[in-house]
């Protein structure tokens, strides 16, 4: 039997220096972790469509039937946790990484797995802190489309990923 599939825009976040907020305060991180979720990134998931795949400590992975939604969110969510965090202290503050892809994905069950998830979270792994990298499968979703600059970084060598790929960066 084969597996189900389909088309997706998978966006992978995580919090930089997830394990050095957490060494400083353990259950603050958390608590703004928990709080950051229920008032940010929830509701910015569900005005643009997505659906939490699923959550793991500090990262998350968001599935979207459109490229578009995807990123849209991932800025509203950049823009919204930077307001919140803007009175922390720069050591800490949390601060998302994102990855945005398009490809096929392998559904089972509730979950989602293959090539296409894990290339967008590896490149969460190269944004930085604040930042969002887009596969060339999602920047040719999106060129035109959203007004943000985009800078490309050419060519990356990504983590267990066979072949380099072409990233983009939404710049501030």
């Amino acid at each position: 039997m084969s597996a189900t599939r389909r088309l997706a825009a998978i966006l992978a976040a995580d919090v930089a220096g997830y394990s050095r907020l957490v060494g400083m305060d353990e259950q603050g991180t958390v608590a703004r972790l928990r709080a950051l979720r229920r008032e940010v990134i929830e509701p910015e998931v569900e005005s643009h469509r997505g659906r939490i795949v699923k959550t793991t400590g500090d990262g998350l992975l968001i599935e979207f039937t459109s490229v578009i939604d995807a990123v849209r969110c991932a800025i509203g969510m950049q823009r919204s946790v930077a307001a919140g965090e803007g009175n922390s202290n720069v050591d800490d503050r949390i601060e998302f990484r994102i990855g945005i892809n398009l490809g096929d994905i392998i559904i089972d069950g509730d979950d989602i797995f293959g090539d296409s998830v894990n290339i967008a979270a590896r490149l969460e792994g190269i944004a930085t802190p604040g930042g969002i990298c887009l596969s060339a499968a999602a920047y040719d979703q999106v060129f035109g489309k959203i007004e943000v600059e985009i800078a490309d970084l050419g060519d990356q060598n990504l983590k267990n990923i066979a072949r380099p790929l072409r990233a983009y960066q939404i710049l501030p």
